[in-house]
């Protein structure tokens, strides 16, 4: 076969079919996974785009504590700005659909399969780091963005719409433009140019796996590791610590790690005097009663907040909390302390604070 001519010879063409015929399956699959993310929210659970409801905000907050480059920060400024996260919600959701439904049927395959890819690499950067038990998010993004380098040099050129227009139609099937898009032959290159571009896609590939996992896992060029965010193992970061001489404590807490299928419960909070006395100390049942007044959240969506047993904090919650003091007439001596909150695990956090 000649290096400088398109792949498009006979036996190449029947060759093409062969491997269109063989990633029928893989097509298919790949479709229907996007097709089925897209069609839950619009038809089987709308609930998941009714901002009413528990919607799809609540997840892309969960995704905040793990998210890569940088676009924690995006998830965050989109979650202050209504209009343009439920639009960004809507988009994300028709492409899913969209791009689905034209690789179940073959349809501009090569168009729908770089759609997957953008896909795959977005939701990476936002929920690889979760799965309490394993990467859950990172496999599924991970082999979601192979197969759309796949079915995209591939196309889908056998049992497909893009086939179908191709024979109705042979003109068509001679566009450059239909076969970059479409899937109804070989892309119009010559071989060598078709060996460069899928050797450059696929150390794209090792890249963006291997390196992901890397960070994720390590267990590649460094030991195996829990990743920088655990998916399992809930934390709470607290800052801005404030004391006054009452007792009252103000915080800002973040619970930036854990599992988004389970909150966080604190069952005590503590605080505690330089030389380790316990000057006032909150039990579950007194966390449980604080007010609503007394958390200032910083999104609308998942929040930190009292409940049965205690504090709750849902992963990504962010808020203000203020712990009024259990003693009246309290006056306390500068210095500093330390606030120490307890989980129901057994976790420990604290936080220095200066009287």
């Amino acid at each position: 076969m000649s290096t400088t001519q398109p792949l498009a010879s006979p036996d190449a063409a029947r060759g093409w079919r062969m491997a269109a015929i063989a990633l029928l399956a893989v097509r298919f699959v790949q479709g229907w996974i996007y097709w089925g993310g897209g069609t839950r929210r619009f038809i089987y659970a709308p609930s998941k785009i009714d901002p009413s409801a528990h919607w799809m905000a609540y997840k892309f907050q969960t995704a905040m504590p793990g998210a890569l480059l940088g676009t924690d920060h995006l998830v965050a400024w989109l979650l202050q700005h209504f209009t343009l996260l439920y639009a960004g919600v809507i988009v994300f959701s028709a492409v899913e659909t969209i791009a689905g439904l034209m690789l179940i049927v073959g349809l501009y395959t090569r168009l729908a399969a770089l759609a997957t890819i953008g896909l795959s690499f977005v939701l990476m950067l936002l929920f690889g780091w979760q799965g309490a038990t394993c990467i859950d998010e990172w496999t599924m993004a991970a082999a979601n963005f192979g197969i759309g380098i796949t079915l995209f040099l591939a196309g889908g050129g056998a049992y497909s719409v893009d086939s179908w227009l191709a024979r109705r139609n042979p003109k068509l099937a001679m566009r450059k433009w239909f076969n970059w898009i479409g899937g109804a032959g070989p892309l119009p290159l010559s071989e060598a140019a078709f060996k460069k571009l899928a050797l450059v896609l696929f150390w794209i590939t090792v890249g963006f796996v291997v390196l992901t996992y890397n960070y994720y896992r390590g267990s590649v060029v460094t030991p195996f590791h829990g990743g920088p965010t655990s998916p399992s193992k809930h934390h709470w970061t607290l800052s801005q610590g404030q004391l006054a001489a009452n007792g009252t404590v103000r915080f800002h807490a973040y619970v930036d790690a854990g599992t988004p299928a389970e909150p966080s419960n604190v069952l005590r909070a503590s605080l505690i005097s330089n030389g380790g006395q316990i000057i006032e100390e909150w039990d579950g049942m007194l966390l449980a009663r604080t007010p609503k007044q007394a958390f200032k959240n910083d999104f609308p969506y998942q929040k930190i907040h009292s409940g049965k047993f205690g504090l709750i904090g849902p992963v990504g919650a962010e808020a203000m909390v203020e712990l009024r003091p259990t003693q009246s007439g309290l006056s306390l001596p500068n210095g500093p302390y330390t606030l120490q909150l307890v989980s129901v695990n057994g976790h420990i956090w604290s936080l220095p604070l200066t009287r």
